[in-house]
């Protein structure tokens, strides 16, 4: 009894339902669209234009009424739109200035501006630039600001858990990474040279931490080290780092730490060359040995790798003024490791063979960027004075480029 009963009810609803609905026409939307949307954006609108809709029993008057409507705000909104403007403007300079940037803060910027006018973003980089260069010119780099500037260099989330990240050398080093593949796939920008400048930030960092692992990466952080510092002009400290390594007695600890190819930047072109042979014969053996694992081959043993940059910055500058044996024996020395390794990689074999077309070229290289005040004492302190510099030129360009792009605007 009681089922019947609900089933009734059911029946009942549904055949009251499927009423009122048939009853819903064009003209009833239409009419409540009226009603509700835009006579409402109508009381916005200038008395003039509100009138209108006091009488649209036509359609012709209502396309007049809803054309007016469209016309007004079509030629208020660039004026609503460039007071925004103007507004987010003056509060991005006012917040920056008075509250420092967080790594959340950022975000939240970057996020929201996104919506607001794309070219904001421009303009917020300049401002965060110019107020990282003044922290750094004042207090030096903090690990806060590190964190800040890679977010802003990279538009996302730079490390997660960052206090603890801070104290983790894997960590460092792995932000570290991120940063150099990002300088290894784009031109030479200042924005890249900034990145190139926080990479060694990075780097200095895991060499700081004193966490377990810090030993196993401790060779790999020096041997990046001395590429990012090879690739910047700065041979002597370059050297310094790769002796670090090459001193070492036993490399056992870290033999699975191994030089990423994909991360380094642009050294030369036999590196380059060594790497593209290197992944071709990586392709033929995937091809012919299916169902065998292939070990990846675009990487360098760190020791060996290390020798060979030695060399390769012994060849650029005047190796005679150094206390440095001749390049000859540097090579045989090179030899005598690649002879004594265990592990072996294709491209160390290849490097090792482009080391006989090494020429000594102490005239030849332009000698403006070879000029450092060689410190040996201070090898693992940062000098963050070329960043501060970056961050300054970065910013005057961003705000170059934000004038234009809000002329662009205006005029349209």
């Amino acid at each position: 009894m009681t089922t019947r009963y609900l089933h009734h009810n059911y029946g009942c609803d549904v055949a009251i339902a499927v009423n009122e609905l048939m009853s819903i026409t064009k003209t009833f939307l239409c009419d409540w669209f009226i009603n509700c949307y835009i006579r409402q954006c109508a009381q916005l609108c200038p008395r003039h234009i509100a009138r209108l809709f006091d009488d649209v029993t036509t359609s012709t008057r209502l396309q007049n009424a809803v054309a007016a409507v469209v016309d007004w705000r079509l030629n208020k909104l660039p004026t609503s739109s460039y007071s925004t403007f103007l507004v987010t403007h003056a509060v991005i300079a006012g917040a920056v200035s008075r509250y420092a940037p967080t790594v959340r803060s950022c975000l939240y910027w970057m996020r929201e501006l996104s919506v607001i006018h794309e070219d904001l973003l421009v303009f917020f980089v300049a401002v965060v630039f110019l107020h990282a260069a003044v922290k750094i010119s004042r207090n030096s780099l903090t690990d806060e600001l590190l964190d800040v500037l890679s977010t802003i260099c990279l538009q996302s989330n730079p490390i997660c858990h960052r206090r603890i990240a801070r104290h983790s050398s894997v960590l460092s080093l792995s932000q570290a990474a991120k940063l150099m593949k990002v300088v290894a796939n784009n031109s030479r920008s200042t924005v890249q040279l900034i990145e190139t400048e926080l990479s060694k930030a990075y780097l200095h960092r895991a060499l700081r931490c004193k966490d377990s692992d810090s030993d196993s990466i401790y060779y790999l952080a020096n041997v990046y080290l001395a590429v990012l510092h090879y690739t910047t002009g700065q041979y002597q400290t370059a050297i310094d780092h790769c002796t670090l390594v090459m001193r070492s007695q036993d490399h056992s600890q870290c033999s699975s730490c191994v030089v990423q190819g994909e991360l380094l930047p642009k050294i030369d072109d036999d590196i380059d060359t060594a790497l593209g042979l290197a992944m071709f014969y990586q392709y033929a053996l995937s091809a012919a040995l299916i169902r065998q694992q292939i070990r990846y081959v675009s990487v360098f043993t760190m020791e060996l790798f290390s020798r060979y940059l030695h060399i390769r910055c012994l060849s650029v500058i005047n190796y005679h003024e150094t206390t440095e044996a001749p390049l000859p024996d540097k090579i045989q020395q090179y030899k005598q490791s690649l002879c004594d390794s265990t592990e072996l990689t294709t491209t160390d074999v290849l490097a090792f063979k482009f080391t006989s077309l090494i020429k000594c070229q102490t005239v030849k290289r332009k000698l403006t960027v070879l000029k450092e005040e060689h410190k040996p004492a201070a090898l693992h302190h940062l000098d963050t004075s070329e960043l501060d510099e970056l961050l300054q030129k970065s910013a005057v360009e961003h705000l170059t480029k934000f004038r234009q792009l809000e002329a662009k605007s205006l005029t349209h």
